[in-house]
């Protein structure tokens, strides 16, 4: 980041005061006006409900261009890592900004594959939950929970410890949500295998018992694994925001981790997946589209097709092109094409990228529509959904909590406001109001 000759001058009209504020370029993406030092010199904050429109920091992980359809980690598009790479890989890039050799890849595979193992006494804690809690309620508990079984290694000033307690994250957050699962369904947990893939151990974990097995086929490893790696981090959306500011405070990791968990939980964020199917149950069958299309052009009527468009990408996702392939191989190999909702599914996606509404109004399948299908068709419940988008999403968090340690300009977070309540007034005792 570098400030260019350009400014801009902000000027009081009362006071005359007025004050240049420097132009900041990155390496790609727009410029931006560093406001540090208004509130100082002027006495005023900026105000940007949302923060639609304010950087809250500088970032080196991933770039998104909504415009224009991009995404990026470390400077690889999504596409590439997509169709060359994996989960695992793709993870490390993240972590460390550079793509493994073939040693550090198989050094940092075993480390997470051989700590994906939970401290026996977690599962008393599981045990606390009622057992129809969301798996999103219990993850949010048991990964807040982590410090009290992991504190050896919670000096964040030291890169060691920093990096043991985001492997041990890493590895264990698909073990925590398929105990999540298990509970919720009243099976015994099954525990995970070291020599099992990433994707792979999680759906084993998730589906397999101690009288059946569960063998996992290489469509479904590859779809999950695919899933995770577009989902692996997303720049500074809410729950991203929300671990950096948790972060910010000196927060343990795992505090942190837990805080951006229940920030996904949101149907806004993260739980747009479960409302996918949420929506598709409640338009029931395919007869039925027409009607829910004409309330979704309604603005009038609170109804949204949810699965459609998206707050950044004006223009398609380019994770739901790239998923939207590991979608129909999935249904191909499970023979799942005439499932009634999946039907219903795949009839609203024709509509939408042919309907000149919904092409005009750029609404066109996204991520989370596809990711829902294809959790539904593995035998993942809605439930689920938000939770394994929080396994992916935790390698994101926690590079971005990484940098946010290491960044010399990053303070505690503390966002001000424009005050709109009462001015002073005086108290009245209550038997003269």
């Amino acid at each position: 980041m570098s400030a260019t000759t350009r400014t801009l001058t902000l000027t009081d009209n009362e006071t005359g005061k007025s004050m240049e504020l420097p132009v900041l370029s990155g390496t790609i993406g727009p410029d931006v006006v560093d406001v540090r030092k208004v509130y100082g010199e002027l006495g005023y904050f900026t105000y940007d409900p949302g923060y639609g429109s304010t950087g809250s920091c500088s970032s080196k992980i991933t770039y998104i261009d909504g415009e224009e359809g991009i995404l990026q980690y470390r400077g690889y598009p999504i596409q590439q890592l997509a169709e060359s790479s994996n989960f695992l890989e793709v993870a490390y890039l993240i972590l460390w900004g550079e793509l493994p050799t073939q040693a550090e890849y198989d050094k940092f595979q075993y480390s997470i594959s051989h700590h994906t193992l939970l401290n026996e006494q977690i599962i008393t804690f599981f045990r606390g939950f009622r057992r129809d809690s969301h798996p999103m309620a219990v993850m949010c508990g048991v990964v807040g929970a982590l410090s009290a079984f992991y504190h050896d290694h919670l000096d964040m000033s030291d890169p060691e410890d920093r990096r043991i307690a985001s492997y041990r994250l890493i590895s264990k957050m698909p073990t925590i949500a398929a105990h999540a699962y298990k509970y919720s369904q009243g099976q015994p947990f099954v525990y995970p295998k070291n020599d099992y893939g990433y994707t792979e151990n999680l759906l084993h974990m998730t589906f397999a018992t101690p009288c059946e097995d569960y063998k996992v086929t290489k469509v479904q490893a590859k779809a999950l694994d695919r899933l995770f790696l577009l989902h692996a981090d997303h720049e500074q959306n809410a729950s991203t925001s929300t671990v950096r500011l948790a972060g910010s405070s000196g927060a343990n990791p795992f505090a942190c981790i837990a805080a951006g968990i229940a920030s996904l939980w949101g149907p806004a964020h993260g739980g747009a997946n479960e409302a996918v199917l949420t929506m598709l149950n409640e338009i029931g069958t395919k007869d039925h589209i027409p009607e829910y299309i004409k309330r979704a052009k309604d603005h009038d009527d609170p109804f949204r097709l949810m699965g459609f468009g998206h707050r950044v990408y004006k223009n398609y996702d380019p994770r739901a092109k790239i998923i939207q392939e590991s979608c129909y191989e999935v249904l191909d190999e499970l023979g799942m094409h005439d499932d009634p909702l999946l039907q219903l599914a795949m009839e609203l996606e024709r509509i939408a990228l042919e309907d000149d509404y919904f092409i005009s109004h750029k609404l066109y399948p996204n991520v989370d529509f596809y990711s829902g299908i294809i959790y539904r068709a593995m035998g993942f419940p809605p439930s689920m959904f938000t939770a394994l988008f929080a396994t992916a999403r935790t390698v994101g968090w926690i590079a971005q909590w990484g940098e946010m340690l290491t960044d010399p300009e990053a303070r505690i977070g503390r966002p001000r406001q424009l005050f709109t309540g009462a001015a002073e007034r005086n108290y009245t005792p209550i038997d003269k109001r």
